[in-house]
């Protein structure tokens, strides 16, 4: 039996699903509203929150947004209803990113239980990871999900990691020579102040004092405080995640396609950070994929795997905040 209506409690269940899925500097770029028909959700790009430098072709946001949608989706399907999800339904409002109908009751769980436990228990750890290598057998698990979101997940040899890591580690570096850039990324960077955006300096982490794992110091170089430098993993884990086309409907299912990576590994145990440097400028991004000459992939995330502690949370909007 179809839901004819969305009650003030299973509403705000939804959106706190929602709202703890990552998003570029914990900028949260995304709100919500409810259709004129009461079941289904609107997701709007939020545009005051938007990175001008650092993603000013709006593809970060797009994927951070895609990180929501899925979890949206797995709070649904947890609770018993089909997700309707359409991407970019109306083209006469490009701000408005996707929108998901509560459907029919299904008669089997859609998703595991252990993914919606995810949901909650997942944060990016920015700390040093024991080097302790996945098992085979996990790593085609997460391909399989990212594949059925229609991305790509690749798992990179030793050799092919250091290249991937030298992309990350000089994409860091100018980073730090772009004024606007470092002032922008230190914006984000704050105590929490009540508004439940930006990442608080606990969750910033360390630096690998030897240089082999490039982690963003959000500008910190310029920050009376410096951070602090540890040994990290000597063989850091990493996987892409990549996409046929390069579309914004692309990036949206990068997104759903990199969420569902990462609760999978949550619900393994397995820590992740994201190594986004790279993606930030054009040139470095289109050499963080190598294909055959008779096809072309585009990278949308690198990300860092490992076993390891689980590192500090950042805030999120409380969910009265959230539909706007």
């Amino acid at each position: 039996m179809p839901i004819t209506a969305l009650d003030a409690a299973t509403l705000e269940k939804l959106l706190s699903a929602s709202v703890a899925a990552p998003s570029i500097h914990n900028t949260q770029p995304w709100r919500f509203r409810l259709d004129r028909d009461p079941t289904t959700l609107e997701i709007h790009a939020a545009a005051g929150r938007t990175l001008r430098h650092t993603d000013p072709a709006g593809r970060a946001l797009h994927v951070s947004v895609g990180c929501a949608l899925l979890n949206l989706r797995v709070a649904v399907a947890h609770h018993g209803w089909e997700p309707v999800t359409r991407l970019l339904p109306r083209p006469g409002e490009p701000d408005l990113l996707a929108t998901v109908r509560i459907g029919g009751q299904v008669r089997f769980p859609a998703v595991p239980p252990r993914l919606y436990d995810a949901v909650w228990h997942r944060h990016s750890s920015r700390l040093p990871f024991s080097g302790r290598p996945l098992p085979a057998a996990l790593f085609a698990e997460l391909a399989e999900t990212a594949h059925a979101e229609g991305a790509l997940l690749s798992l990179p040899g030793p050799a092919e990691s250091g290249r991937l890591l030298r992309l990350t580690q000089e994409a860091e570096q100018r980073n730090r020579l772009d004024s606007a850039r470092a002032v922008e990324s230190r914006r984000w960077v704050h105590e929490p102040d009540g508004s439940g955006l930006g990442v608080p300096p606990e969750a910033i982490g360390p630096q690998d004092y030897l240089d082999r794992v490039p982690m963003r110091d959000f500008g910190a170089h310029r920050h009376p405080v410096v951070l602090p430098a540890r040994s990290f993993e000597p063989r850091p884990i990493l996987a892409v995640l990549s996409t046929a086309h390069d579309r914004r409907t692309d990036w949206l299912r990068a997104g759903q396609a990199l969420e569902r990576v990462l609760l999978v590994a949550t619900a393994h145990g397995i820590r992740t950070s994201l190594l986004h440097q790279a993606l930030e400028w054009p040139d470095l991004r289109a050499q963080l994929t190598r294909v055959p000459d008779d096809g072309r992939v585009h990278a949308q995330m690198l990300i860092r795997l490992g076993y390891g502690p689980e590192g500090a949370p950042s805030p999120r909007r409380m969910v009265c905040q959230t539909p706007e």
